[in-house]
């Protein structure tokens, strides 16, 4: 598993180092530079030793999105157990901003404070940056009743919901949310309206199958209780 740590325990020479805070690749308007660019650029920043969760809140005015990507990409691809409920936190921070209307992304201290070792995070971009990159070519500004600013409330709302699920201990429980949360956030990043269409059928879906899943462990645990007594 990925060991993120606090940066707090680090030693903190590198955090005042110039290279440090020059300011990360931007998704700004002069130059939009795609979400799998800038994550390759950040993983290839050999003076960080470390690559911190506020290291990537820095990454421009679509944040939101991208960062809602970033911690939902990984509960898609196979992990080790836990790592849903790691993750699951700082979603649950940014679809619940979202849902408020905040402009910027925010974690508390302890949260964005985290780290992991560089090489570790470009490992990880390695084995996802193909994959955004395949479905940054598929997307475009299309359907914008679907991914305009006033449904991005409505959007956070669902990836909150989402989000709960992806932290709950549930068998099975993580793969359909994650790829729902992914998408929505591919969404809002490229205001694709058949992306958030795609997440919301995605949504659909994986509560159909966690409801059934609750429902066999409920039934299951009731028919052992019922044998026994």
């Amino acid at each position: 598993m990925y060991e993120l740590d606090n940066v707090s325990r680090a030693t903190p020479a590198p955090a005042h180092r110039p290279s440090d805070t020059r300011p990360s690749p931007e998704l700004d308007g002069s130059h939009k530079t795609s979400l799998s660019e800038i994550l390759q650029a950040i993983a290839a920043d050999t003076t960080r030793a470390r690559i911190s969760l506020r290291d990537l809140l820095a990454i421009g005015d679509r944040a939101f999105g991208a960062l809602l990507f970033i911690f939902a990409v990984p509960n898609v691809i196979p992990t080790p157990p836990g790592t849903s409920a790691i993750l699951g936190i700082p979603l649950l921070f940014l679809a619940a901003q979202l849902t408020l209307g905040q402009a910027q992304p925010w974690l508390p201290k302890i949260i964005a404070d985290r780290s992991m070792a560089r090489e570790d995070f470009a490992a990880l971009i390695a084995r996802v940056a193909p994959w955004i990159a395949k479905a940054e070519r598929m997307l475009k500004p299309r359907l914008d009743f679907m991914a305009n600013a006033s449904l991005e409330r409505i959007i956070g709302g669902v990836c909150l919901l989402l989000s709960i699920v992806l932290f709950l201990p549930i068998p099975l429980g993580n793969m359909l949310p994650a790829l729902a949360v992914c998408f929505f956030a591919l969404g809002i990043l490229e205001r694709d309206g058949l992306a958030v269409l795609v997440g919301a059928t995605l949504t659909v879906v994986s509560l159909a199958v966690i409801s059934g899943v609750v429902w066999a462990i409920v039934e299951s645990a009731l028919y052992l209780i019922r044998s026994l007594f």
